[in-house]
């Protein structure tokens, strides 16, 4: 389970540390405080993208690290082990983006990729968020959930891998066909491409230092003429420049000291920014004098430039990917030159393939239909339970013409739901409503939940729109699932909050200047104040103490 998470200049966070236990815990506070920040800051440790507005405005990084506890079968520390980033039973993720949006990934102290911490964070966590309901509408989101829910993730995966290897076939069979048509003169193209960028010899990454060079060498005159002025204005200008008025200060404080000791902490301030000149003076000046025109290199760097573009144009791929350009064409030269595997050989190897796909997909289909059954009777269940007595959901499986069939198979998911009586079924696109999507999708998070075997599930107001009893069943059913996995809900509504004996109330906090967020866990008393803030209006009465008090001990009962 997530037993700590640390965040640092992160968004509106300066730094919070927050200790999580098992069980049911929310956040709750007022809206726009931030609440879902720190959701969005895990999701990074669990290898979220990530970009410069996640540094909080003044900082040069954020960092966000998760620690989770793990017992010894976990999947989680088999994973660490094969991967040899395990470190007694520790289970650390860190997240490091600078102010540039560049980012860098740790496990265990230990740098990784960003995939290794989606993997591993698989094992860890899922998160349910707000963007589900809408993702819900979408058939690959309800062929995941199918398939998530009748354990075929095994066997998907498999019909998966072999469409992929069907495909490869399939093209390589196509080159093939193509090739014994005009062979010779597709390789001499391909050869003399590749000769070309060998030639050209492009490194990775080299094209980005060479526009910063490019742009230094086109405006060196007026780089020297702006930091000779500057230069002049902070040091070597003798009668007026900033260093030299601030040692004349600084010289000045020095004598009155001894009159007035209050007068020291500002004199030291006046003598290290005497130095911080005198060192940027430094830098600059030796900067200033390794500038110098050279026209040749200029001429060398635009023409590198130009070539580079020429031939991403020419290839057409992005200027960044074109150094992977030349491994693409020499794998496409060899595959020509290799003449060893006849074509009627590769197109009974393609046949095969096919083959064993359709059997996999078929296998994936029956699999699908069974467990079909029984999504749609227990999510008609759990509907029904959150204010949709009438309701009934229907998982309908069609099979999609041969010709349509890709990686996940060929049927296609559609849910379908009833909600109101002599009603048709129909689409989630057409027949659910906003408010009743909200409770469709998460009575089927809550049927997910209870089968996954990941400890930690996170849900960010995916109780939006409802209210009421039916959000008291919604903060029971969280419960519930709490009593086997750890559960950490954001919430706005008091009904579910109150189900929860681990409390933290989410603060936005600004001095006038700048805003920050701040995250406390609350005790016994505060957590009814919260409760009563939730319920009530401007003025909080007894009443509305006394009935948060009676919710956090129904909730306790």
């Amino acid at each position: 389970m997530l037993s700590l998470i640390k965040v640092r200049n992160y968004a509106v966070i300066d730094e919070v540390e927050v200790e999580f236990r098992a069980g049911l815990s929310v956040m709750t506070g007022e809206t726009g405080a931030g609440k879902s920040i720190l959701v969005d800051a895990l999701g990074l440790t669990l290898g979220e993208r990530a970009d410069a507005s996640a540094v909080r405005p003044g900082s040069d990084r954020a960092e966000i690290s998760a620690l989770f506890e793990c017992p010894d079968n976990h999947p989680a520390i088999k994973w660490l082990r094969e991967h040899s980033l395990d470190e007694e039973h520790c289970c650390l993720l860190r997240r490091v983006v600078n102010s540039e949006g560049r980012s860098r990934a740790f496990i265990n102290t230990h740098p990784v990729t960003r995939q290794d911490l989606r993997t591993l964070g698989a094992f860890l966590v899922n998160i349910h968020g707000q963007s589900s309901h809408q993702a819900l509408l979408h058939g690959p989101t309800q062929r995941e959930v199918l398939d998530h829910h009748g354990g075929h993730q095994d066997l998907a995966n498999q019909v998966s891998t072999l469409f992929k290897a069907w495909q490869t076939l399939q093209e390589k069979l196509s080159l093939r066909i193509q090739g014994a048509k005009n062979h010779t003169s597709r390789l001499e193209l391909l050869r003399f491409q590749a000769q070309e960028l060998e030639a050209f010899h492009l490194q990775d990454g080299e094209l980005e230092p060479l526009t910063t060079e490019r742009n230094r060498l086109a405006n060196v005159d007026r780089l020297m003429h702006s930091l000779d002025s500057v230069l002049r204005e902070i040091y070597e200008n003798d009668d007026l420049s900033a260093h030299k008025l601030i040692a004349n200060a600084q010289r000045t404080l020095d004598g009155l000291v001894e009159l007035d000791s209050t007068l020291t902490e500002p004199t030291k301030l006046l003598r290290e920014a005497e130095i911080q000149i005198r060192e940027a003076a430094s830098e600059l000046a030796r900067y200033r004098d390794r500038l110098e025109p050279d026209p040749q290199r200029l001429e060398h760097v635009d023409a590198r430039l130009a070539k580079a573009q020429d031939l991403s144009s020419r290839h057409k791929v992005e200027l960044e990917n074109l150094h992977s350009v030349l491994d693409t064409l020499n794998a496409q030269i060899v595959e020509l030159e290799d003449t060893s595997e006849s074509l009627d050989a590769l197109v009974g190897c393609t046949e095969q393939a096919r083959t064993t796909y359709f059997e996999a997909a078929e296998q994936l289909s029956a699999a699908r239909k069974i467990s079909a059954v029984t999504l749609s009777k227990t999510v008609s269940e759990q509907i029904t339970e959150l204010g949709l007595p009438h309701g009934r959901f229907h998982t309908a499986i069609r099979a999609r013409p041969e010709e349509q069939a890709d990686g996940s198979g060929f049927d296609q998911i559609e849910f379908q739901v009833a909600l109101n009586p002599g009603q048709e079924l129909g689409p989630l696109t057409k027949v659910a409503s906003g408010g009743e999507l909200s409770r469709i999708s998460l009575a089927l998070e809550v049927v997910s939940a209870g089968i996954t075997a990941v400890p930690t599930l996170v849900f960010d107001e995916v109780d939006a729109g409802i209210g009421g009893g039916v959000a008291e069943i919604v903060g029971r059913r969280l419960s519930e699932i709490a009593a086997q996995r750890q559960v950490l809900c954001v919430t706005h509504l008091a009904q579910v909050a109150s189900q929860g004996p681990h409390h933290y109330r989410v603060v936005k906090l600004t001095d006038g200047y700048t805003t920050r967020t701040s995250v406390r866990e609350l005790g016994p008393d505060e957590r009814v104040e919260e409760l009563s803030r939730m319920l009530g209006g401007v003025e909080i009465t007894d009443r509305t103490r006394a009935h948060a008090e009676e919710m956090i001990g129904r909730a306790t009962r």
